[in-house]
């Protein structure tokens, strides 16, 4: 088939464009985008679509380089495709930023590419990656080592900023690829560079794929299918994982939990892939987590787990399991946490302890009025033998109660742990005190021995505590 007519084809298959749309195809010089190029005008003369081409040259290879700019340039111009060129002093700005060489120049390029579809208001960036380039992605991926998201390789179209960036050449052959340059009297240059072993991916290109292919002629060919197969199937778990999001995990700015049950109940896949979800929700730095650290958290929310553990995931994130609950926090959400303290005078209604959450209600009721609180949430004290002004105040080091119905008294950190409060809210849950140190009360939990109410009691207070 002719290889325009196939890239057509790809664009309609794959939906890369609607019919009109304006194209900024990036143009190295190379015979894979000056074959794009040509192809793109011939459909762009015929009104299909509009194309600019745009050039970078990195001043990496000082002549080499200039001439690929002018090569494209004039091509552009034969073509009458409008042409947009930049020239960058890479290698000066890599000593200044210490940044990877491959990482800095991808940077810079994108930056314009972007640069110039807005100017243009262009919705697509066209990248002319071919099936050759797409099984040495596959392989190098599959030397470092990836899951299922590495092997679908290059997509054929992402999205980044407020363009689609497409890739209509993805199952061309690079022979192919020559073969109509030839035939259409294309020009190109061949970059030096791409003849150097000091990249890993050119090392994948002169050595390691000819070294296997003596064991499979075709191993591109499986290369390129299996980044077609994995593609398609990562596509669809993500929806998965995207739903199973949707209805299982509950969100706050800073924060995501899960239900231990409802994620055991997942297929292992689909266990990670929603932990590798809610950590780029949290996050757009965690590339560098790894399969060891998503697998520690993945086992942490099993039945055979301890109930309350915790690590910090990386890229600013801390795990934790806290009973039924899987949570995970951003670190800056942790820090701050302080001690609070607050007075309730005598005839104070009522009284918000803003770091926990909790709001309290206090009512003095009449002179032998019968007082019975209705759950743990609600107590009521003789008021005659409270010490004033009351205070509300998180837990220290060392707080006991003297429990209601026992001898003795017994930890605060005790308290908590029996009824499995998690450990991220115990510095923040209220206490209430009175003006001599005696705790009275544990809202929710017990209340103490101190204060009891009586018939004969003449001066109540009757106190219901709720958390928002």
């Amino acid at each position: 088939m002719n290889l325009r007519n196939e890239l057509e084809r790809a664009g309609a298959e794959r939906l890369l464009w609607p019919e009109g749309a304006r194209i900024v195809a990036a143009v190295s010089g190379g015979p894979d985008s000056m074959a794009m190029l040509h192809m793109l005008a011939a459909l762009a003369r015929e009104g299909k679509l509009t194309v600019i081409a745009a050039h970078v040259n990195h001043g990496f290879r000082m002549k080499e380089s200039a001439h690929e700019m002018e090569t494209v340039k004039a091509y552009a111009e034969k073509l009458g495709v409008p042409c947009e060129t930049i020239v960058l002093d890479m290698p000066s700005y890599i000593v200044e930023t210490r940044l990877n060489g491959q990482a800095a120049s991808r940077e810079r390029r994108y930056a314009f590419l972007h640069e110039i579809a807005e100017r243009y208001g262009a919705s697509r960036i066209a990248l002319a990656h071919h099936a050759d380039d797409q099984a040495e992605t596959v392989l190098m991926r599959l030397l470092r080592g990836t899951g299922l998201t590495g092997l679908a390789g290059m997509l054929s179209k992402r999205r980044e900023k407020n363009v689609e960036l497409i890739r209509p050449m993805l199952r061309m052959k690079k022979s192919d690829i020559l073969r109509y340059c030839e035939e259409h009297h294309v020009p190109f240059c061949i970059d030096s560079s791409n003849k150097e072993r000091y990249y890993f991916r050119n090392i994948i290109r002169l050595d390691i794929l000819p070294y296997l292919s003596q064991y499979n002629p075709q191993l591109s060919q499986s290369l390129q299918r299996l980044a077609e197969v994995a593609g398609a199937e990562d596509d669809w778990m993500e929806k998965q994982t995207e739903a199973l999001f949707a209805q299982h995990v509950t969100l706050s700015p800073d924060e995501c939990a899960v239900s231990c049950i409802d994620f055991s109940a997942l297929h292992v896949a689909l266990q990670r892939r929603l932990i590798k979800l809610i950590l780029s929700y949290l996050s757009t730095e965690t590339e560098k987590i790894a399969f060891e650290q998503i697998e520690t958290m993945r086992l942490a929310a099993s039945d055979y787990a301890p109930g309350t553990w915790r690590m910090d995931a990386g890229a600013g994130i801390r795990c934790l399991r806290e009973y039924d609950a899987m949570r995970w926090l951003r670190l800056h959400t942790l820090e701050g946490s302080r001690d609070y303290e607050y007075e309730v005078a005598r005839d104070q209604g009522s009284l918000t302890a803003e770091p926990s959450g909790w709001t309290f209600h206090f009512v003095q009721t009449a002179p032998g009025l019968s007082c019975k609180p209705a759950s743990r949430y609600e107590a009521c004290f003789d008021a005659s033998e409270l010490t004033y002004p009351l205070i509300v105040r998180n837990r220290r080091p060392g707080d006991r109660i003297q429990v209601l119905g026992l001898n003795g008294s017994k930890k605060v950190q005790d308290m908590f742990v029996d009824e499995k409060i998690a450990p991220s809210e115990r510095e923040r849950y209220p206490l209430l005190f009175d003006a001599s140190g005696r705790l009275l009360w544990i809202p929710g939990i017990r209340r103490s021995n101190h204060a009891l109410t009586e018939a004969r009691s003449q001066d109540v207070l009757f106190i219901r505590a709720h958390n928002e």
